[in-house]
C-alpha cells in the first residue's frame, strides 16, 4: 500500500486536466442512471478496498468538525464540547472546526479509529464518492484522489463506464 499511496499524488497530478474536463462533460450532459452507476463502481471497488489497510485520510487531512459532531464526540469522551474544541480543534481559513493536527488524534496504530462509532460526518461520508450528482463536488474529488487510492479508481472507472 505504500508504495502506491508514494506514486497516488502523481498519478492524480497527471490525470488532473482529463478529470477535469470529464467532470465539466459530466456536468453538462448528465446520464439519466448517472447516481445508480455512480453507486454501483463506487461498491465495486469498496468490495476490493481495505481502508485499515491505508488510512491515508486519517494520515493527512483533517476533516470538518461540525456542531452535532463535536456535541456527540464530547459525550462520548466525557467532557464538555468547549473542552473537546480547546483540546483537539483550531478553525480554518474557511471558518470550519477542523483538527489542530494530523495525522487524526483519534487514528490507532493499528490504522483503527478510536472513535469510530462517533466519529464525524466528514469522516463517515470519505471520499464521497456515493454522493448524488457527484458532478456537484468535482473539485472535492478530484482532490480527494491524491488522497484515496478507491477514489482514485472510481474515478477513472467512471471515465471509462460512463457514456457522455
Amino acid at each position: 500500500m505504500q508504495a502506491r499511496l508514494l506514486i497516488l499524488i502523481k498519478q492524480a497530478k497527471d490525470k488532473a486536466i482529463e478529470t477535469k474536463k470529464f467532470f465539466n462533460k459530466l456536468k453538462k450532459r448528465t446520464p439519466k442512471n448517472l447516481d445508480v452507476q455512480v453507486a454501483q463502481i463506487h461498491e465495486e471497488v469498496f468490495e476490493k478496498t481495505n481502508c485499515m489497510s491505508c488510512a491515508n485520510c486519517c494520515k493527512t487531512t483533517a476533516p470538518l468538525f461540525v456542531k452535532q459532531d463535536i456535541e456527540r464526540i464530547s459525550k462520548y469522551l466525557g467532557i464538555k464540547p468547549v473542552e473537546f474544541e480547546q483540546q483537539y480543534l483550531r478553525v480554518d481559513e474557511d471558518n470550519d472546526w477542523v483538527l489542530k493536527k494530523t495525522p487524526c488524534v483519534f487514528l490507532g496504530d493499528d490504522n483503527a479509529c478510536t472513535i469510530y462509532d462517533f466519529r464525524p460526518k466528514a469522516c463517515r461520508e470519505f471520499p464521497h464518492t456515493d454522493r448524488k450528482k457527484i458532478y456537484q463536488i468535482a473539485k472535492l474529488t478530484q482532490a480527494n484522489m491524491a488522497i484515496c487510492p478507491a477514489a482514485f479508481d472510481i474515478v477513472e472507472r467512471m471515465k471509462t463506464s460512463i457514456k457522455l
